[in-house]
């Protein structure tokens, strides 16, 4: 005999549901906002500051945060707060390259292996298998030795094997979806392998690779600043966060700000990519969950 009280009724359920539809919604909008705002600076950065990111004063080196340098300045008299805003700018470019150009190859991959299955997807399957296995760092340090350290090691080496994930996960969606009644309509009334994959896959297939692809870009941009942390990234002069946050720690003591606020910054935007991801992962499943 069931005891009562011991399951919620519907009216709790649906208090719950839609406690978690409301935490999601401000999870998601203010992630979005955050980005938003950084996105405004990145952009309108060279109108809201007097001074160039480069540009040495030797007299004003290491000076705490003031009225003059809101963010102090770092070992070579630069502005820190100048810096920072060109360096979003830099890394939101980069970072936006190295997320979405693999995302778009990956799913094409994986969707065409996952569509037509035996020889393709064992072979596309095998490739990927080999890329995620071969060690990272060790592929960027062969890049750099042959093109040298800078973007454009960074630009092949996260091209060269950013796209494997996506190429898995779009291939065991779809090994799902092509068993679909949609799916097998339009192969029973003749449409193309790309009509069938392009126009009616790729929608449904698009949700889960948006929402990895807000994790992933939060990866991208700790990679960024790990790799010019370490000098295989972005060089100097250039301003880029994870540059920034090197140049600071041999003066971590003597002059904080100068690796702290760079180094803050960065967890902010991991933060609210992180934000939109858990959002934008409960917004589709909802629709997932409505249209089945």
């Amino acid at each position: 005999m069931a005891v009562a009280g011991r399951f919620p009724d519907d009216v709790t359920l649906r208090r719950l549901a839609l406690r978690e539809r409301r935490w999601s919604n401000a999870t998601f909008y203010a992630g979005s906002g955050l980005i938003a705002f950084a996105v405004l600076l990145a952009l309108v950065g060279p109108l809201l500051t007097p001074y160039d990111p480069n540009e040495v004063d030797l007299l004003a080196r290491l000076e705490p945060p003031s009225l003059a340098h809101p963010f102090g300045t770092d070992t070579f008299g630069r502005d820190i707060a100048t810096r920072v805003l060109y360096a979003l700018r830099l890394d939101f470019q980069v970072v936006l390259v190295i997320t979405y150009v693999p995302l778009v190859f990956g799913m094409v991959v994986g969707a065409y292996a996952g569509y037509k299955g035996r020889w393709a997807d064992a072979f596309a399957m095998r490739v990927v298998d080999g890329v995620i296995a071969f060690p990272f760092l060790v592929l960027m340090i062969a890049i750099v030795a042959i093109v040298g350290a800078g973007l454009e090691g960074v630009y092949i080496g996260v091209l060269a094997v950013g796209w494997a994930l996506y190429a898995r996960l779009t291939r065991g969606e779809m090994l799902v979806l092509r068993e679909q009644d949609f799916m097998l309509a339009g192969r029973a009334l003749g449409y193309s392998t790309t009509r069938l994959i392009f126009r009616h896959a790729m929608p449904n297939l698009l949700r889960s690779n948006l929402v990895f692809s807000a994790a992933d870009f939060v990866l991208n941009l700790l990679l960024l600043a790990s790799l010019s942390y370490l000098g295989l990234g972005v060089q100097p002069p250039t301003a880029e966060l994870g540059a920034m946050v090197a140049e600071g720690q041999s003066v971590l003591r003597q002059a904080w700000w100068v690796a702290t606020i760079p180094g803050l910054v960065i967890v902010a935007l991991g933060v609210a990519f992180s934000m939109i991801g858990d959002g934008l992962a409960d917004r589709l499943g909802r629709q997932l969950r409505l249209t089945v």
